[in-house]
């Protein structure tokens, strides 16, 4: 994710601001969900949330990087 400052990253991302950020359908988004393999998210009631934090330490979890 770009530079953001500490209270950008407190904030709480839609399913649909983390697709639009990765380049995935929503869809796709649920099932990582169900398979537990996708970022961590929060439950808020029957509303899923994300940490910025969590998904940019997911996408760094999984960087391929060129031997």
């Amino acid at each position: 994710m770009p530079q953001t400052s500490e209270k950008q990253q407190q904030r709480l991302l839609t399913p649909r601001d983390v697709a639009t950020f990765v380049g995935v359908p929503e869809p796709t988004l649920a099932q990582w969900r169900y398979l537990r393999t996708g970022p961590a998210f929060i439950k808020v009631g029957k509303h899923v949330r994300y940490r910025a934090t969590d998904v940019e330490a997911w996408l760094s979890a999984h960087t391929v990087r060129p031997t």
